[in-house]
């Protein structure tokens, strides 16, 4: 069978377009993606889908506890609860664009990219400080007094100390982009760094607070105080550690312009997951616990007040019949005595069986309503009866 020469060379052109077409695309991408989105399918630069991946579990994440507290918040009723949940929502939202600020570094950088990456990174940074600054102050007043600061005041602390960090991001674009006309990727490491001393204060701040937590007679908020301690360290620890690689390390090993993107992603999906996991998750379980139920009286708690050992008939009026009872057993009792016993040696005398069954012998209603009295009656009028066979 021959093979006619025009298919063998449409053949060749397709094997050769095809190679062409492979060769200019990254392994594990397709052939009509863009170039800046490379690096989120990228077998050969790894660290693009390792963040991609976890940066998507951290939003579904949020969201979830975003979701969990909207559906249990008709059923929060405490006051003490109740309270911070305005705060709770801010700081999932900060957590939110922190997991989603970290595509803006894997995809190439552009004027807008990295417009949005000077801008949000301070101030999402600066409402989780916030957040957990407003936090610190609710469990130190828990721990001493035992009340939380109003929701409101709390969320208008936070948003406070966030519109600080807005300002301050404002102006540096405009200083840097507007006038004077620089593009707005290009900026030094240590610019980056230095408009970032605002959070870092606000990070000092809740890591001093949330040591104050520990001090207090409400013991049971103190666990808050401890995974507000844990969440500032690892925070500080974090931001200590990508300051330092992407100040100095990625320079000193010669890979600033492949590293400085990955070091900045990196530690936004670190902080967001130390939110979550030490703080975020922890106080949405706390808010979302039923409330334990009151006029629960605890009969093994010897700290309560005992009962008053005075006859029962000085408060409460008892019926008739019942004093009519008593009377006539105190009336056989007095018949038995008279009636004598039997001599048993030496021993003296003893009560005879009439004595034994007719005797008041009160019952245990009668001992807990009379406080004890009936059976010091009873053996009063024993040691009487015994006296008088004597």
């Amino acid at each position: 069978m021959k093979t006619h020469p025009a298919v063998i060379l449409l053949l060749f052109f397709v094997i050769g377009y095809g190679s062409s077409e492979n060769s200019t695309t990254s392994r594990g991408c397709g052939l009509d993606i863009f170039p800046r989105y490379v690096y989120l399918c990228d077998l050969d630069a790894i660290w693009g889908i390792v963040v991609e991946a976890v940066a998507g579990a951290g939003v579904l994440t949020t969201l979830l506890l975003m979701l969990i507290l909207l559906v249990r918040l008709p059923f929060i009723t405490e006051k003490e609860k109740k309270s911070p949940l305005g705060i709770h929502f801010l700081f999932l939202l900060g957590t939110l664009g922190l997991f989603g600020l970290a595509f803006a570094f894997i995809i190439q950088e552009d004027e807008a990219i990295c417009c949005t990456r000077r801008f949000l990174w301070g101030v999402l940074f600066a409402l989780c400080f916030s957040c957990l600054l407003a936090q610190g102050w609710r469990i130190r007043r828990l721990v001493r007094h035992g009340k939380s600061p109003s929701g409101w005041h709390m969320v208008g602390m936070v948003i406070c100390l966030m519109l600080v960090q807005v300002i301050i991001a404002v102006e540096w674009i405009i200083l840097t982009v507007v006038r004077d006309r620089k593009l707005a990727c290009s900026y030094e490491p240590m610019d980056f760094v230095m408009v970032l001393i605002y959070v870092m204060v606000l990070m000092v701040a809740t890591l001093g607070l949330s040591f104050f937590t520990l001090c207090g007679k409400f013991q049971k908020w103190k666990k808050n105080g401890i995974c507000l301690i844990i969440t500032t360290l690892f925070s500080v620890l974090i931001w200590v550690a990508w300051m330092t690689m992407y100040l100095y390390g990625n320079n000193e090993l010669k890979r600033s312009d492949k590293w400085n993107d990955p070091t900045l992603a990196i530690a936004l999906i670190s902080s967001g997951w130390v939110f979550l996991i030490f703080h975020a998750i922890i106080e949405v379980h706390c808010t979302i616990l039923p409330a334990p139920q009151e006029n629960t009286t605890n009969y093994f708690d010897t700290s309560q007040p005992r009962m008053r050992e005075t006859p029962f008939e000085e408060d409460i009026q008892l019926p008739r019949s019942y004093m009519e009872n008593k009377a006539f057993s105190m009336d056989e009792h007095n018949a038995a005595m008279r009636a004598g016993g039997f001599r048993n040696g030496s021993l003296g005398s003893r009560p005879s069986a009439p004595f034994r069954s007719n005797v008041y012998q009160p019952t245990e209603m009668a001992v807990v309503l009379n406080g004890g009295t009936d059976i010091l009656q009873f053996i009063l009028n024993q040691k009487e009866g015994v006296k008088s066979q004597v």
